[in-house]
């Protein structure tokens, strides 16, 4: 039975590095996926997934105003497909978390979604929030904050390296304007609560 899979954290926990893994996993036993990326994240080349350790493949480049079920549709259409593969998951919107539950549940496609939680202001991104309602398995990748506890948050920083704490929501970037914090130094950062 197809599923839809979330795989969530914060940022530098391998997201990419497991998806790229993932993929290969499935082609190495002569299975065919489809690896798909959003428009807007271009750090490396619109449709390329690159990870920091070096590891990169080509993509289907996606629009929030994309119908995913169809292109996928399509796709299963010129070959038989295994596995879809998302990164930068957070970036879909809620119909597209729809649609993947559609072709898991319609098209029998095994969907694996890979993006971050929340953003630097700890609050949900849309996909991220329907993916964690909807999918039918959560797993948590692990980083770790300085402190060499878990990291689940993400702080924005200028280049100063000075933590910004408004702003839109989306604004791609790298280890250059984010870093990946536990909860406590995230407060202590963003509210300047007291460490103790």
């Amino acid at each position: 039975m197809a599923k839809l899979y979330f795989y969530y954290s914060s940022m530098n926990a391998g997201k990419s590095t497991a998806l790229l893994q993932s993929s290969y996993n499935y082609r190495e036993r002569g299975m065919n996926t489809v690896v798909l990326a959003p428009q807007l994240d271009d750090r490396y080349e619109v449709g390329k997934i690159t990870s920091r350790i070096g590891l990169q493949t080509d993509a289907l480049a996606f629009s929030g105003d994309d119908n995913l079920f169809d292109r996928i549709r399509s796709e299963s259409g010129l070959q038989r497909l295994d596995c879809v593969l998302v990164d930068e998951a957070q970036f879909l919107t809620r119909q597209q978390v729809f649609e993947l539950s559609r072709v898991t549940d319609e098209l029998r496609i095994p969907v694996l979604a890979y993006g971050l939680r929340t953003d630097f202001q700890g609050e949900p991104f849309e996909g991220s929030k329907y993916l964690l309602a909807w999918a039918d398995n959560l797993n948590e990748l692990k980083a770790i904050c300085h402190c060499g506890r878990k990291a689940t948050m993400v702080l924005r920083v200028d280049e100063k390296e000075k933590v910004v704490t408004d702003g839109a929501q989306i604004e791609i970037g790298g280890n250059d304007r984010y870093i990946s914090v536990c909860r406590k130094h995230f407060m202590a950062s963003f509210y300047g609560t007291r460490e103790e």
